[in-house]
């Protein structure tokens, strides 16, 4: 039988980096590792990562998290749920600022498993820290990755878990907002959309409580609408508006106003005439629809402020955990209500 050599081409390391860029291994690992505590001309800086991209070399991650004792991953689920501009940005801004500080964020699916499942399957990557949106941890989920090195666990919901720190939404006061606001304009009978979407839920619910409440005691009606997010589904809502005699709605969000707004067109309506309407989000696509669309604007936490806190956290593990309200929420009127 005829042998064939296959030669394996050799793997950089960092002293052919040192050697290349003429400084110490030391001083290869301060530069790529964006160590701050190490003074390094930005000369000094810019030959060793020139050296690198020449000669090809990654740094070893689990070698740099045996040196230093844990990982820079954090790890974010992947959302298991639709997810809108906004929050689309909010996690790139999220990204961005954690990849200055030096951590890697990774996006892992979880789908079909329940929270302590899914903690689970998190700790075995080891991650140093986790945030997780919604209500997708309990406090054994915490135990266990904090058993498992994880040095920061942050929860991004309604409500506080215990041993986590907290980043707390009042989603009920974009339903207050925009219920607030309808009946300020004179709207008495209000339809409020429940998107169809499996686990919008989470989202949808308390926005309906918040219309509920802000209508309580004034002798208005709230009236649940649950609608798909297809054009063939709106459509069917609007030709049944007349049996429900609504005089405005609350479409969950901008995209389920839009929606909502072009089939009731399509079937005569007038905006804001027979019937108001009113999103959530403040999208740019909105104010370019005619009528322009009213809104309730979102405060999302800052990316940058999230990041420093589970920079904090990570350097620091073991404090209290910091509780922070976040998620403002004020309305914006424009023709459409």
């Amino acid at each position: 039988m005829r042998s064939v050599m296959v030669q394996i081409p050799n793997t950089p390391t960092s002293a052919d980096v040192a050697r290349l860029a003429g400084v110490s291994r030391a001083t290869v690992s301060y530069v790529l590792n964006n160590t701050s505590a190490v003074r390094i001309s930005e000369g000094t800086r810019r030959r060793v990562r020139d050296a690198a991209r020449e000669l090809g070399y990654v740094p070893h991650a689990a070698a740099r998290s045996l040196r230093a004792g844990h990982s820079r991953m954090v790890l974010m689920p992947a959302p298991a749920i639709p997810v809108g501009p906004l929050y689309s940005r909010f996690l790139n801004e999220l990204q961005w600022a954690l990849g200055r500080l030096d951590y890697t964020v990774v996006q892992y699916g979880s789908v079909g498993l329940d929270p302590d499942e899914a903690a689970r399957a998190w700790a075995e990557l080891r991650p140093v820290a986790v945030l997780v949106p919604g209500a997708g941890l309990g406090p054994q989920g915490v135990a266990v990755l904090q058993r498992s090195g994880t040095r920061a666990v942050v929860t991004l919901g309604p409500v506080r878990v215990e041993g986590a720190h907290a980043l707390l939404m009042d989603y009920d006061a974009v339903g207050r907002c925009a219920g607030a606001h309808l009946h300020a304009q004179g709207r008495r009978r209000i339809g409020v959309v429940l998107p169809g979407e499996p686990g919008l839920e989470a989202y949808s619910r308390p926005r309906l409580a918040g219309v509920r409440e802000a209508l309580r005691g004034t002798g208005a009606t709230v009236t649940e609408l649950p609608l798909a997010y297809t054009e063939e589904a709106a459509a069917e809502l609007a030709a049944r508006w007349p049996e429900y005699g609504l005089d405005a709605v609350f479409a969950y969000n901008d995209e389920y106003a839009m929606l909502l707004m072009r089939a009731l067109q399509d079937e005569g309506l007038r905006i804001p005439g027979d019937v108001a309407v009113i999103g959530a989000d403040d999208l740019m696509l909105g104010r370019l629809l005619r009528p322009r669309l009213s809104t309730v604007h979102i405060d999302l936490p800052s990316g940058q402020d999230l990041a420093e806190l589970v920079d904090r956290a990570v350097r620091h593990p073991g404090g209290e955990p910091e509780v922070h309200s976040v998620l403002g929420a004020s309305v914006i009127r424009r023709e459409s209500s």
